[in-house]
């Protein structure tokens, strides 16, 4: 039986794949991020570096995984940011941040970019590895000054990357998107089908293999 590992510790990201019909086995990488980026040879475009940190999380999970999971098992590794007004942007690190990003996406347009990773393994040996960033057009409207500070004291703004969420108290503000719902969530169906095929696996597998888990 083939099981699914997210390499993350997103909710969102587990409950894309839950309502898609997989229970995935969650195990959360350390990766440093900061010195993934660091490395990145400059210029480097959005694209690559959302890419580069999944891998990075993917490979680093991968390694780790005990001998039973190993034996058979796809790894998932996920990274998204936002670009806004020429700034590629995670998660704030403080209010005072998330303020400050809503201030200047506010009634603009934004690209969000999430690199994905999956590695195919077998008998603890990665056989397959295969990436590939999706983004998403994001259209934002203009909170008010009140409905925004509202926003930020809820926390949520703290914990995704560009300060908001599509399927959350964010969701107010975003008037419209072109391209994947599933993508600005923080991980692209389409695009995970794609790269499972890649690997050599169906999505039917996957449910299959998580049915009663």
């Amino acid at each position: 039986m083939t099981r699914l590992v997210l390499g993350s510790a997103s909710p969102a990201r587990l409950n894309v794949l839950r309502q898609a019909g997989v229970e995935p086995l969650v195990v959360i990488s350390g990766v440093d991020e900061d010195a993934v980026v660091a490395e990145l040879r400059s210029p480097v475009a959005p694209g690559d570096v959302v890419r580069a940190l999944a891998r990075a999380k993917a490979e680093q999970v991968a390694a780790a995984l005990n001998p039973p999971f190993a034996a058979d098992a796809v790894v998932v590794g996920c990274d998204s940011m936002l670009y806004v007004n020429g700034q590629l942007s995670g998660k704030p690190q403080s209010v005072a941040e998330a303020r400050r990003q809503w201030q200047s996406m506010a009634g603009q347009r934004g690209e969000l970019y999430t690199g994905h990773c999956v590695i195919r393994l077998l008998d603890a040996e990665t056989v397959r590895r295969t990436d590939e960033t999706t983004i998403t057009t994001v259209y934002f409207g203009k909170p008010s000054a009140a409905d925004l500070e509202a926003y930020l004291a809820s926390g949520e703004s703290l914990q995704v990357a560009g300060a908001f969420t599509l399927d959350g108290l964010g969701g107010w503000f975003v008037d419209r998107i072109d391209g994947d719902p599933s993508n600005v969530i923080g991980l692209s169906l389409p695009t995970l089908r794609s790269l499972l095929r890649r690997v050599g696996l169906s999505v039917a597998a996957l449910w299959a293999g998580n049915a009663g888990d």
